[in-house]
């Protein structure tokens, strides 16, 4: 094995567009890979914000974001909202995306992604350059299209993008390859 060095560097990175509101109840998103799943009772989900962002003030504000996965038609929309600020720029008007106000939380989602997260802010953690913020998911919400014969989501018709955050690119998910909590009892 070759080292090189401390990186961000962990497969799959997801492309998450974070949904929240500024204090005006203008709705803005933007695009993050440092997250996932954090704990499973009760589900919540962290992701990290540099505290530059706009979407910081507005989800320290508020109390709650969103958690939006794009299918990979959508994959140019999602990357467009992580490259301008919404304190200058009206994403949504922009892109032509539909923002949605939350059910169960004050935080936009938006319609056209197939998988959308709910969250209530429940906790942040200064980690350097970046504040993790932790989310109890209080709604999933997919769209029928995606889901597969059992109801539930299914990552191929989905097809959520992986950024690759050394190369700076994005890739789609891969094949089918087995049962979790059962290939490894063969």
């Amino acid at each position: 094995m070759k080292s090189i060095g401390p990186k961000t560097l962990l497969y799959p990175t997801p492309v998450m567009v974070v949904g929240s509101y500024d204090k005006d109840g203008k709705p803005n998103a933007m695009t993050a890979a440092w997250g996932g799943i954090c704990c499973s009772v009760p589900p919540s989900i962290a992701v990290s914000l540099r505290k530059a962002t706009y979407s910081y003030g507005n989800i320290m504000e508020s109390r709650a974001f969103t958690i939006n996965i794009p299918s990979e038609s959508l994959l140019k929309h999602a990357d467009y909202f992580g490259l301008v600020s919404g304190k200058t720029e009206d994403k949504f008007k922009n892109t032509g995306l539909t923002p949605v106000k939350g059910e169960y939380v004050n935080a936009p989602y938006i319609k056209e992604f197939p998988l959308v997260i709910e969250c209530a802010l429940k906790e942040t953690i200064e980690v350097g350059l970046h504040t993790l913020f932790i989310g109890e998911v209080k709604d999933v919400k997919v769209d029928e299209a995606v889901c597969g014969e059992d109801g539930q989501p299914d990552i191929e018709k989905i097809k959520p993008a992986i950024f690759v955050p050394e190369r700076r690119t994005y890739y789609g998910v891969g094949a089918f390859l087995g049962k979790a909590f059962s290939i490894g009892k063969k």
